[in-house]
């Protein structure tokens, strides 16, 4: 709980000074900590942002009355407040309880109604989620992860076949973006959160940076596509170019899908996985280099997508190194506690 604010009205002709007594939540259920303590959400003041813009308006009713012009000032006033604070999302609630206090200006009693129950409604929203649906962010992430995942998957192992009826792969492909845009938006809170901690946890670093990395190789599976879409059927292959690039793609999905898997601990250590992909990589674009070499006017396309398949070949040895040395890590500090524990 934090600091209780006192509000209390004097006489109008004396002036009015407006103190809210209301209880301020220490945190938001985004702030929260998930289950295994990996993350904390960023700090979120919608309340006094709230209670900041009713003083204004009540401010200005009391100099200005609520002439449409005054109360659009102070609204312009409050986004730029909001938007100087980065509380761009807080915008809409500030402003509808702005107008409301300034629609009752001269009649205090109701005006401080409207922004009491206004407080309540955001208070009881924070105590429902705290108490009865508690969040948690690090499965949400992972299992966002795992959604946009499969949906990148459905379009890569048809893109060379092109299986998929035109339309309904425009739609897929806007869904997949859709979903990595949401991605980056939560990564971005999870990257704030961790400048604003005063001391982020050596665990909370590594994992941000796990998250990161599967973000990027989802990005870079999103560059395929592009890449197929405009390059691939435009340049000449030979009869067996479709399968080579086919088989490549099943690949890196497959791989990808297992670094998924080893990071959630379902799949068994497999060291050999990520040697074979590393070679089987630099053969195919070596192949495809080749290719364009020979017939640089018509296959120069070619490389490309070739390329644009490597770099995300590239990307998930990367993150397949960073899951396993998140996990050899854990494992070390949990061994290190028992052998202290035992002792």
């Amino acid at each position: 709980m934090g600091s209780p604010v006192d509000l209390h009205i004097v006489n109008p002709k004396g002036g009015i000074r407006l103190f809210f007594r209301f209880i301020i939540l220490k945190r938001t259920p985004e702030e929260r900590f998930d289950p295994h303590g990996q993350f904390q959400r960023i700090k979120r003041l919608d309340h006094v942002i709230n209670t900041l813009g009713a003083v204004l308006a009540l401010l200005a009713g009391q100099v200005f009355s609520n002439e449409p012009i005054a109360v659009g000032l102070v609204c312009i006033l409050v986004i730029m407040i909001c938007l100087k604070l980065k509380m761009g999302d807080t915008i809409g609630l500030t402003l509808v309880t702005v107008i409301a206090v300034m629609e009752a200006s001269g009649q205090w009693q109701f005006a401080l109604t409207r922004f009491s129950l206004s407080l309540i409604g955001i208070v009881s929203a924070f105590l429902i989620n705290i108490l009865l649906f508690p969040p948690k962010p690090k499965q949400q992430f992972i299992g966002q992860i795992q959604n946009t995942f499969d949906r990148m998957s459905l379009l890569m192992r048809t893109a060379i076949s092109d299986e998929i009826k035109e339309n309904v792969f425009r739609d897929k492909k806007r869904e997949l973006e859709d979903a990595i845009k949401s991605l980056s938006s939560k990564y971005q809170l999870f990257e704030e959160e961790q400048k604003k901690m005063k001391r982020a946890s050596f665990s909370q670093t590594r994992l941000l940076v796990v998250y990161k990395q599967m973000l990027n190789a989802l990005r870079k599976g999103r560059e395929v596509l592009d890449a197929v879409e405009e390059h691939y059927f435009q340049s000449d292959r030979e009869a067996g170019t479709d399968r080579i690039f086919d088989e490549q793609l099943e690949r890196l999905i497959k791989f990808h899908e297992h670094i998924l898997l080893k990071f959630e601990e379902k799949l068994k250590p497999n060291c050999l996985e990520a040697s074979q992909l590393d070679q089987e990589n630099t053969a195919f674009i070596q192949g495809v280099l080749s290719l364009a070499i020979e017939e640089p006017e018509g296959r120069l396309r070619l490389s490309i997508v070739g390329a644009t398949m490597y770099d995300y070949g590239y990307q998930l040895e990367r993150l397949n190194r960073l899951v396993e040395h998140y996990h050899k890590t854990d494992d070390d500090e949990s061994g290190f506690w028992a052998s202290w524990i035992k002792k």
